[in-house]
């Protein structure tokens, strides 16, 4: 759960991120707050993982506030003026939201926040051991819904243009992201990218036939990409009995 403080000198806007962060299952509000000072305090004194910062506010701007906590939690930046993304970005900000925040923008932010955490987790054996207790949550062709997926249950996933499907538990889910982040975030000692268009559960695989991979329980032609063969011929190396 990614404990959040909502910092913001507006009283609807405070509202509407409340709202939000009720509404998104791995998200817990903490506190929302209209005063910088009191917020400071806030997360000097208290576990407080994410959180949503205006920028124009008297007292101390979200800026300052933002160099002030210096790393102590990340911060996503809230505020009806463009022309300071850049020096948000600076503060490296995991996003920046223009007001009025439409929520599945805030779906995207927040799922930053909660990739980052998971391809954090330190993973130390190949195997279902270390994923056991670790999941993602993705946005769905559903308006407004989001959908916990267990890491060890994922087959593989496949890039469908604006989609990914991702294979699991015999079940199919599509979900509003692209290949290149489920890359990124995805630990790799379990999954690994095998075409532009798959990633594979590495613990999934049970052969490897010419540049085919076939997958424990699947029937889907996996094709091993002359992009990724050495990489992957790489990582295999270690387990391969001459």
């Amino acid at each position: 759960m990614i404990s959040c403080l909502v910092v913001d000198d507006e009283q609807h806007a405070l509202e509407v991120l409340s709202l939000y962060i009720q509404q998104t299952p791995f998200l817990q509000l903490v506190k929302a707050v209209t005063s910088p000072i009191e917020a400071l305090e806030i997360v000097n004194t208290r576990k407080i993982d994410l959180v949503f910062l205006d920028i124009q506010m008297p007292e101390i701007s979200g800026l300052d506030f933002a160099r002030t906590i210096q790393g102590k939690c990340k911060v996503i930046l809230t505020t009806a003026y463009s022309e300071f993304a850049a020096e948000g970005f600076d503060l490296e900000v995991v996003d920046y939201l223009l007001k009025p925040i439409p929520l599945p923008r805030f779906f995207k932010a927040v799922q930053k926040v909660l990739n980052a955490a998971t391809s954090s987790v330190p993973v130390t054996v190949a195997s279902d051991e270390g994923i056991d207790d670790d999941y993602i949550f993705v946005k769905t062709e559903v308006k407004g819904k989001m959908l916990k997926i267990n890491l060890k249950e994922i087959d593989y996933i496949e890039g469908m243009k604006n989609y990914v499907a991702i294979h699991h538990g015999g079940l199919k889910t599509m979900a509003l992201l692209n290949m290149k982040d489920l890359e990124e975030r995805l630990p790799r000692k379990h999954f690994f990218r095998v075409h532009k268009s798959f990633i594979v559960s590495v613990n999934k695989i049970v052969a490897i036939e010419g540049n085919m991979i076939q997958l424990k329980n699947v029937k889907a032609d996996i094709l091993l990409g002359d992009t990724y063969k050495s990489g992957f011929h790489e990582m295999m190396k270690h387990k391969l009995m001459d």
